[in-house]
């Protein structure tokens, strides 16, 4: 069982903490508990609750009008919301997709926003901000590795599945790779770059997940790419990763490095001269496409 912050709830729910002490205080939505310095704290139930609240409120259920209903009668008229396609409530269903592990909700939900925004789009505007929300949920221990794990994969399924959409590009010259360094398995982002690219016509190498250096410098050699993008987002230490990238420069001096996630962010000072940062999909784009 989780211990919310009001900050957190803000977060995850999207309603403002002032809102929700009226809420509290005029209808008496809920009762958080209080520590010994008075700080409220929510539950698992209490996000759900709010979430459904939220869903129902932004439908133009009044809050006085919700706060009069029975527990049945807000599940079933947020189920109404949740299977409508004429609605977008995404980062809430998202979320509550999340929390029930409801594959069917969230596979409907993010093919509907897809469909209408295209995927690049709804990764920058629906999915990063879900993901983020993810991260304060991992913070204060509410979701299981399971829960992270359904979720991640559901998410990179479709990512994938966007990719195999894609013409294969029959220009073979000036190949971008694009891999994952060795213990880092956090895919997503660098999916995203090999769906940006593909959809610009580039030729993309991509190697995937956990690959070991020495197998990377046997692949720059034989493909000879104009282009190298990684994704670093598990915690490294500085000394090892401003050398990694010292040495791959050395190692594939005729190709450009590019590196995006928190690591590098995180470094970026200290890796300047050696590895150009993406920031998001506008500057990976902007050193390609002209």
């Amino acid at each position: 069982m989780a211990d919310y912050k009001i900050k957190d709830i803000e977060i995850l729910t999207g309603i403002k903490a002032h809102t929700i002490r009226i809420w509290e205080k005029r209808y008496g939505i809920l009762n958080p508990e209080r520590t010994e310095t008075q700080i409220r704290t929510y539950s698992d139930r209490d996000l759900s609750y709010l979430l459904n609240i939220s869903l129902l409120n932004k439908n133009g259920h009044k809050i006085s009008r919700i706060a009069e209903l029975e527990k049945d009668e807000i599940n079933r008229l947020v189920w109404e919301i949740k299977m409508s396609r004429n609605i977008d409530f995404t980062e809430e269903k998202l979320i509550l997709a999340l929390l029930n592990t409801d594959e069917q909700l969230f596979t409907e939900t993010l093919q509907i926003v897809i469909d209408e925004k295209g995927l690049a789009r709804t990764f920058s505007e629906d999915l990063i901000p879900f993901l983020d929300r993810i991260g304060v949920m991992w913070l204060v221990n509410s979701i299981s590795a399971a829960q992270e794990h359904f979720i991640s994969n559901l998410i990179r399924q479709k990512i994938i599945s966007e990719i195999d959409k894609q013409e294969i590009p029959t220009d073979k010259s000036n190949p971008i790779m694009l891999y994952l360094p060795e213990h880092d398995w956090h895919e997503i982002g660098l999916l995203f770059y090999q769906y940006l690219l593909r959809s610009k016509g580039f030729h993309t190498v991509y190697l995937g997940q956990s690959l070991p250096y020495d197998s990377l410098l046997d692949c720059i050699q034989r493909i000879q790419p104009k282009a190298i993008i990684s994704s670093w987002l598990t915690s490294i230490d500085k000394t090892f990763l401003i050398s990694y990238f010292k040495q791959l420069k050395q190692d594939a001096p005729n190709s450009q490095l590019f590196a995006g996630g928190a690591q590098i962010n995180l470094h970026s000072l200290e890796l300047q001269g050696y590895v150009t940062e993406i920031k998001n999909s506008e500057s990976l784009l902007s050193h390609f496409v002209s």
